[in-house]
């Protein structure tokens, strides 16, 4: 039988206010009040109990599908959800303890603490996400993480050496994150100082069918197209990697269509539903099993890593120019060194240290204006930490903004840089700061 992983990244930027804790109101999330609020129903309840119907389209049974998918949770998100959706977060935790109790191994795996492009940012800063993710999965899952989601699957060999460094056993890529994907069986990476590490590649052409369509749409298709081509040998091995958001929020049902695929291949005597830690106890990869990383590479960026620094040509609305995307992560890069300058790892303020990452969220980058919501969580976060140096405050902000001057809106209202940081950040700053 060959062993079926479907994996789910689950993510959202943080979308707290730095300085009080607090959600503002997101009005393109309308009717609700915020993106998170607006996903956790179209997505990640829908995915705690989605509803398997009878032909004529009645509810006959919900599943838990946290207990059949191999996950990840930014830990970001898992903090909003433990605050506002209580019901969720218990279904994500109480899924995991299941899988250990089923298989042996939980299907959550770790993520780093903030989503950030890893092959850009310093090794101090990889060995900080690196040991935040790991320790807030412990917290809340009670248990070491066998394996560890890469923000946009966004590798170098450093960054594997420092999952290797932390206990982390494997990672998943895109298969053409590697040069030989040996039919999709994990495979063993040297890294920089000499360590090794698992690598699953996932099945890209089956995964891009998921997320984009039309296998979405058809459980049978799916789930026929899983097992084309296995022939059942040992350890053959279908992953594949999605978004988590897909089931629901970017196609609406998309949660149902999962649950019907799982029933299917729970009914199929061909088929094991496993997670990748499990598989891994069963199926450890031979010594010999090696393949290499090809560097500085993602799943979302054709042209490797360009999408988070330059103007690569990956967007998301035609005719729109991402030259802004080089100064915003210059001007960041600046503020930082500066700020490590005066307060040098490991020395710095917890909380400055914690917006210091924060304001490199990769969501900043992805879109397609220096203006749009997700650049402004980044620039909030710089905000809040040039708040925080206090006495160089007033130096770092001239900076920063002669910087941010440079990186220029698609929208000729907004501006630059400088102009949106000012109106939509500096100056919305509360007068009076509430501790979370």
């Amino acid at each position: 039988m060959p062993s079926i992983v479907v994996h789910a990244h689950f993510y959202q930027p943080p979308r707290d206010d730095p300085w009080t804790g607090e959600v503002n109101r997101e009005p393109n999330a309308a009717p609700w009040h915020d993106w998170n609020e607006r996903i956790e129903r179209e997505c990640y309840g829908v995915v705690a109990a989605a509803r398997l119907t009878t032909p004529e389209g009645e509810t006959r049974a919900t599943r838990n599908l946290y207990e059949d998918l191999s996950f990840d949770f930014g830990p970001t998100l898992l903090e909003w959800l433990e605050v506002h959706a209580k019901d969720t977060y218990r279904a994500i935790l109480e899924a995991d303890a299941t899988s250990v109790r089923a298989l042996g191994w939980g299907n959550a795996i770790a993520t780093p603490y903030h989503h950030v492009i890893l092959p850009l940012a310093s090794r101090s800063d990889k060995h900080t996400e690196v040991a935040w993710g790991v320790r807030d999965f412990r917290k809340r899952f009670g248990r070491d993480p066998e394996g560890m989601w890469l923000p946009e699957t966004a590798a170098d060999l450093e960054t594997l050496d420092v999952l290797a460094e932390a206990g982390i056993q494997f990672t998943i890529l895109a298969p053409h994150q590697v040069s030989e994907t040996h039919d999709g069986l994990p495979s063993w990476i040297r890294t920089t100082s000499g360590k090794s590490i698992v690598v699953f590649p996932y099945d890209g052409e089956l995964s891009h069918d998921v997320a984009f369509g039309p296998l979405i749409k058809d459980a049978a298709a799916w789930a026929d197209r899983m097992m084309t081509g296995k022939d059942g040998g040992e350890g053959a091995l279908v992953a594949l990697a999605t978004d988590g958001e897909t089931y629901g929020h970017h196609h609406v049902f998309g949660e149902m269509a999962l649950a019907a695929l799982m029933e299917r291949l729970e009914m199929d005597s061909q088929a094991r539903v496993t997670n990748f830690a499990s598989y891994l106890a069963k199926h450890p990869p031979p010594p010999e099993r090696t393949t290499t990383l090809v560097e500085r590479t993602s799943w979302s960026c054709d042209h490797g890593i360009e999408r988070w620094r330059s103007d690569c040509g990956c967007r998301t609305k035609e005719g729109t120019s991402q030259a802004w995307r080089t100064p915003l992560r210059e001007s960041l890069e600046w503020l930082r060194e500066r700020l490590e300058a005066k307060h040098p790892p490991p020395d710095v303020p917890k909380e400055m240290r914690h917006h210091m990452l924060r304001m490199f969220t990769s969501c900043g980058w992805f879109f397609d204006d220096v203006a749009g919501l997700e650049t402004l969580i980044c620039l909030r976060s710089a905000a809040r930490a040039i708040d925080l140096a206090q006495a160089d405050g007033a130096q770092l902000l001239a900076g920063f903004r002669e910087r941010l001057s440079l990186a220029v809106s698609n929208d000729p209202n907004e501006g630059t840089g400088a102009d949106i940081f000012d109106r939509h950040v500096w100056s919305n700053r509360p007068q009076q700061v509430k501790r979370p």
